[in-house]
This record gives structure tokens, sequence and C-alpha cells, in this order.
């Protein structure tokens, strides 16, 4: 594992200071269970977007049970049983839906944007995204929008994530719901113990309107949208629910007749969770006339490939992109995203970790806008909670790559059991479970209670 510089000093700086509070803590008051007030000396696993899902758990076949106990937050609608069914009908035996309605959602606004538009101009559809989600008739059936959109008719879709308010001025939900997970004895997440909360404002919806655009009249060229999704790589694992999303979408904005009188044309995309594979996509799609692309993945594969989308005159749409910066960042008006700013997630995230009441905590975070950014945001908002900035350690590792994939965390753990944590906030994708069997290699005892 790699560390950043400025994580290595940190943790150089402060690896005293943490060695003399264990031992202060031993002599004291030890680490209590939150559901029990007992004495514990056990560690907290928390996980988030990127790890609490079920298919994490199965890299954990040989080590059952490891995860039980662990507990995060993630971006996540409230699905309904109709909507996990038709997900099903077109991608049988989902064992998740992180991001699906995300993806469904990002996918029907852009067809509602085209033919509010009339166009498959990307910049002619960009301008129109932030309006379908804002003002107008609300809708929020497929069938229903697009027929508000054929007569020009101002519209306001609310659909699966977006169902409160809609985009803000940078092309992004001005509001989201949040869902609370945690990990069952059998390292698959228990339902039964999902809470949701909500967070943002709706007044941050733009309020801005477009150019009026004329309905699609006469022979317009079949609407291309291209995939950017994470079929490989360390996200590959959240791929399926995203993929189902997206064929979901585009088959009943066909069934709905389509865009201009014609069905849309899904062209699909790997970006392996890796700037190269997603660049040669990217490329692909480009050449292919594809006017928007869903996607990508990670924050940092839509950082990578996004001059080279703006370039082309391409919109790029990401449905589980939660990098703050983003919203930001210099895309002449042709980024958009349906999942929330880590701004958000960091403050839901830091609620979860203050509720066991926690001395101490770690945070482990790949070195990534995503994984950096979101560690920012928690820090941010446990000072603001009054943590003490002293009692958190960052430790920042370099993402694995198709070349390495292995991720030498030994050092690191045997560090994080010497500091004694009692939390540990794990900022990652699939690899993190490589971080976890470290932890417990080095002898962390890990908290597997509820």
């Amino acid at each position: 594992m790699h560390v950043s510089t400025g994580a290595r000093r940190l943790a150089t700086a402060m690896s005293a200071a943490l060695l003399l509070s264990v031992a202060a803590c031993q002599q004291g008051t030890p680490a209590q269970d939150a559901d029990t007030g007992t004495a514990t000396g056990l560690t907290r696993l928390y996980g988030t977007d990127g790890n609490m899902i079920n298919t994490f758990g199965d890299e954990f076949a040989n080590q059952a049970g490891l995860l039980a106990g662990m507990k995060g937050t993630t971006p996540l609608t409230p699905l309904s049983e109709d909507f996990k069914s038709r997900l099903n009908a077109v991608h049988p035996g989902l064992t998740d839906y992180l991001f699906s309605g995300e993806t469904y959602d990002a996918v029907v606004i852009s067809a509602l944007a085209a033919e509010q538009a009339g166009s498959d101009e990307p910049s002619a559809i960009a301008r129109q995204i932030n309006s379908v989600t804002t003002g107008g008739t609300e809708c929020t059936t497929v069938a229903d929008c697009l027929a508000l959109a054929r007569a020009g008719t101002d519209l306001n879709y609310r659909g699966i994530s977006l169902t409160r308010g809609g985009f803000t001025d940078a092309g992004e939900p001005s509001t989201a719901s949040y869902a609370t997970l945690h990990f069952g004895p059998e390292d698959k997440l228990d339902d039964s113990k999902t809470e949701y909360v909500g967070a943002g404002d709706e007044s941050a919806t733009s309020t801005k309107k477009p150019p009026r655009a004329e309905p699609a009249r006469g022979s317009k060229t079949a609407l291309k949208i291209g995939g950017l999704l994470p079929e490989t790589g360390d996200l590959a694992l959240a791929n399926p629910p995203m993929e189902a999303g997206a064929a979901l979408a585009i088959q009943e904005v066909n069934e709905a007749g389509g865009v201009f009188d014609k069905d849309v044309e899904w062209v699909p995309g790997d970006d392996g969770t890796n700037p190269d594979v997603a660049k040669e996509t990217v490329a692909k799609h480009v050449a292919a006339k594809v006017s928007v692309i869903i996607g990508a993945g990670a924050s940092s594969i839509s950082r990578e490939v996004l001059p080279d989308v703006v370039k082309a005159g391409l919109i790029l749409f990401s449905p589980c992109n939660t990098d703050a910066g983003l919203s930001t960042i210099d895309d002449k008006g042709l980024f958009f995203r349906t999942s929330p700013s880590d701004t958000l997630q960091g403050r839901a995230l830091a609620d979860v970790i203050l509720r066991d009441g926690p001395h101490k905590i770690a945070i482990v975070a790949r070195n990534d806008s995503y994984g950096v950014g979101l560690q920012e945001n928690v820090i941010s908002e446990l000072e603001k909670a009054g943590f003490p900035a002293d009692k958190v350690e960052t430790l920042v590792y370099e993402p694995p790559t198709p070349a390495a994939p292995d991720i030498d965390f030994a050092g690191d753990a045997s560090q994080l059991k010497a500091a004694g944590p009692d939390g540990v906030l794990l900022i990652g994708f699939g690899e993190s479970a490589q971080i976890i069997k470290a932890m417990a290699k080095a002898g962390v005892q890990l908290y597997h209670g509820n």
C-alpha cells in the first residue's frame, strides 16, 4: 500500500499521540459498546456506497461472518417492489439495487431532454436537462412525461431517485435520500435494519428556463445513448444494478414510442474502473455518434474522461459520481449526475459513526477524488459535531490496477492495531475486502454485533 505524502506526514506526526491515547484509554475508561454499554475493546467497521453492497460480502466466502456488524451509508431511495420486479425482469437474479434508480433516471431524463429539445444535438439536449426536472407539469411515468415533451409542454419529471427537489444549476439533485445499511451474520445486508434519511434543500433547485425548443417533426436521427459503466475493474461488483437500470429505462422509453418516434439505441461500454479503458470507450462512442454517455462509475474516472467528452461536444451523465468537486468542475455545461454530492453523504456518515460514541476513528480511503474528497467531508462533519481532531487518523492508499490488483496493507493494518481506534471507516470499492482481511490478520479485533 502506498500512502500519500500528506497522509504519511499526518500519520507520523500523530503516531506518538495515538499510542499515548491508547495507553490512556486502557488505563482509564475503555471503549463502550453502543448497544450494551459494556467495555469491548473492539473495532467497528464502517463503509460507504462503494462497498456497502451484497456482492461485497462474496469476497469473504472463506472467512464467513467477518463483515457481520459492519455498517455504512449509500445514496438510496426506498424502491418500490414494482420497480424491483421490473428490474429483475430485464436482469434476473439481482442481489443489489445500488444506483439502479439513479441510472434509470439518468437515461429517462436524457430521453425527455432530447424530445423536449427536438434534436439529438448534445448541446441542445444539455440545455433542456435541468429544465425537465424543474417547474412545469409534474409527471412520474415515462409514457406520461414523453407525451408532455412531444406536445412541447414544460414538464417536471419525478422518477425513481428524483422524488423531491429537481436539479440545481450545476446539474445535480438538490435533495437526496440516504440509507444506513448493516451487514448481518452471513455477510449479507440485513434489510430489516435499513434506515432512510433525507438530505439537501429543495430551494437549491434551478429556476432557470432553457431556450424554447420546437417539438421534433419529420425524420430525425435516432437518439443514441452510450454506456460507460464498470463492467470490469474494482467497481464491477456494483455494475449489475446500474446495467439493469439502464436496460429498463431504454425498454420503457421505447415501449412508450421512443424519441422522435424512433427507438432509442443503447450502445454498451465499459469504463473498466480504469482511465485508459474508459478513454478507449469514449473514443468508440464519439465514433458511433452517441449524444449522451451514461457514466462513469467512479468519480475519478469521470474526471479523467471529461476533457475528452467535452472536446467531442458530448454529454457525460453519471448515475453514481459523488465527488463534491464535480459540482464546480469546468464542464462547459455538459456534465450531469443523478447521484448526490459527497457533501451530503459526509454528514450522513458522520452521524452513523457518532451514534456509536467512538473515542478514536481511523479513515482509510482510496487516493482519488472520491476517496480523499469524502474523507475530507467526513472529517469536516466530525469536527463540526465536536469530535476532537487529534482523535482521527487518516490513511490513503493507491487504488489497485489491473497490473497490480493486490494491496499491501499489512504495515498499515499493524499501525491501526497499535493505534487502537474503536471505529474504522473504509472509503473504497472491492479492494476494501483486502484491507479488512489484512486488519483481521494483524489481530485487529472486529466488532460483530448489530
